[in-house]
């Protein structure tokens, strides 16, 4: 009996967080894709609270499930085999196979490692059996010298499949030669001789300037530089993590107005352990609508619709909204004509009661929630995440949407009672779940409601019906649907590494086992 052929493999690491791994990973997987080859993405660890749920259930992190859609594959469980779930400083639920297991201390997670390991490299060999290239992903930086014998997703990985490695370097926040350099010659001989290309990702400006730059990377690196990419703007991809919300710098002047001299104000509580907020992007693309993540009331204003998102921790983000004055100001709010929506654990928080039995989250057996929606939550052991696929019962939330069909996801614990759902399951996925089971609950008329369902605003019809409701006009009609736009976006990334990028030679890379060379310089 012979082993399954095993697929090539190629690894991107970073010199440090954000330096651009996620999307590099993902452009990479889309340029193998258009040539044919069965390409999968693979990350052995992510620390994220932004989620995708598999269609068999189960979660893996957001930038996976980015990358196979850049693949053109269905995400797996197999991708991300562990998922590190932030819920306090030093503490995250820890998701292995797609499956949540305890919430751990970071130094009790390190001691899993043993245990973990197994586990992480079944994933990448059963990817390897199906597939004929798997991009691997690494995490942070791989000299943080202090977890080296600890650490399961960087060079460990690369060791483990003898992967030829791409390092990045994010020059937006300065000192690349540092960052590159400084990383080669940290790595051990046996690690650094796997690095076989560098990328200087996100330059702005004239990239003929950086020509004498190259030649130093490669003089003093002794490590070909394979490409200088541009700075790509307005790709509108979901992030990783709410890292990104961080940069964001919010408008301070009045929005301007459109042609019918209506905007909308959409404001999202950027809540401390905010989670898949990525389902507002699509209405940051909405040409009428102007979207703000805010902190403060003073930041909150007074818009015309406030959001109150998913998070990993409903009680503590609960009490942080009370400490800093924003549950006063949004039961304000809620008396004048401001939307208020609740996602998943926002719409937890707009309820009356929030009932944690088990203690979970850390939190308090019960606390107050906002009392604007008359539901309950009470918190439980099982987690609920699943694909699903709703139909709107009713008009209470937007006009000319009832009995049409809305999909997305749930990623949940806890059970909400309500007296006023507007959607209504019309599959099962499990034995234990009944189609025909409600979700969400609305007051005000509509105005005030909120639901479990993460993707809402990714349903086109829904999203331009709502917009239609605050009284605006949603984007023209041949427009980009959510999904094209997606997919838009995607080939503007590979477009752009294949232009900046000697793919040529990184496929000579992944695909030859020639030893590497040092660059060759004229003269």
């Amino acid at each position: 009996m012979t082993d399954p052929p095993q697929a090539k493999v190629l690894m991107v690491v970073g010199t440090s967080s954000s330096a651009g791994k996620s999307l590099l990973t993902a452009a990479i997987c889309r340029c193998f894709a258009r040539r044919g080859l069965r390409v999968a993405p693979f990350k052995a660890q992510n620390m994220s609270n932004n989620a995708a749920v598999c269609s068999g259930g189960g979660e893996i992190g957001r930038s996976q499930a980015l990358q196979a859609i850049a693949a053109g594959v269905a995400p797996s469980l197999d991708m991300n085999p562990v998922l590190l779930k932030p819920e306090g400083q030093t503490r995250s639920q820890v998701v292995v196979n797609g499956q949540p297991t305890q919430t751990r201390e970071a130094t009790d997670y390190f001691q899993r490692r043993e245990q973990l390991w197994p586990i992480v490299t079944s994933a990448l060999d059963r990817l390897r059996a199906n597939n004929d290239v798997v991009v691997i992903e690494g995490a942070g930086s791989p000299v943080e010298l202090n977890l080296a014998g600890v650490e399961l997703v960087n060079m460990s990985v690369a060791r483990y499949c003898q992967a030829p490695v791409l390092l990045v370097g994010d020059i937006e926040r300065g000192g690349v030669f540092a960052q590159l350099l400084g990383t080669l010659w940290l790595l051990s001989p046996e690690d650094r001789a796997l690095v076989r290309g560098l990328i200087v990702n996100k330059f702005r400006g004239d990239l003929s300037l950086f020509d004498s730059g190259v030649e130093i990377l490669e003089q003093r690196g002794k490590v070909p530089v394979l490409g200088v990419l541009p700075w790509i703007g307005s790709l509108n991809l979901p992030e990783e993590d709410a890292v990104a919300l961080d940069c964001l710098a919010q408008p301070s002047d009045p929005p301007t107005e459109t042609d019918d001299g209506r905007r909308v104000d959409v404001a999202v509580i950027r809540l401390p352990h905010i989670a898949n907020f990525d389902d507002f992007d699509p209405l940051e693309t909405e040409p009428n609508v102007r979207l703000r993540y805010v902190r403060s009331c003073s930041e909150l204003g007074e818009p015309d619709v406030v959001i109150l998102p998913g998070t990993k921790n409903t009680f503590g983000d609960l009490k942080w909204l009370r400490d800093v004055g924003l549950a006063d100001r949004v039961k304000q709010l809620s008396e004048k004509e401001t939307h208020i929506i609740g996602i998943c654990g926002g719409y937890q928080m707009l309820g009356r009661q929030i009932n944690n039995p088990q203690g979970l989250e850390g939190g308090a057996h019960r606390v107050e929630g906002l009392g604007l929606l008359d539901v309950e939550t009470t918190f439980g052991a099982a987690k609920q995440t699943r694909q699903v696929r709703f139909e709107v019962l009713d008009e209470s939330v937007v006009q000319g949407m009832q009995g049409q069909t809305v999909v997305g996801y749930e990623i949940h614990h806890g059970q909400t009672a309500t007296q006023s759902a507007w959607l209504k399951k019309t599959d099962a996925q499990e034995p234990s779940e009944a189609a025909g089971a409600v979700d969400g609950a609305s007051a005000a008329g509509g105005r005030i409601w909120g639901c479990y369902l993460h993707g809402l605003f990714h349903n086109d019809s829904w999203r331009s019906a709502l917009l239609r409701k605050l009284g605006i006009s949603p984007a023209p009609a041949q427009a980009l649907s959510s999904h094209d736009q997606l997919q838009h976006s995607l080939d503007r990334l590979a477009n752009a590494f294949e232009a900046h990028v000697d793919f040529d030679r990184l496929m000579d890379i992944v695909f030859e086992s020639s030893p590497p060379q040092e660059p060759q310089h004229d003269g």
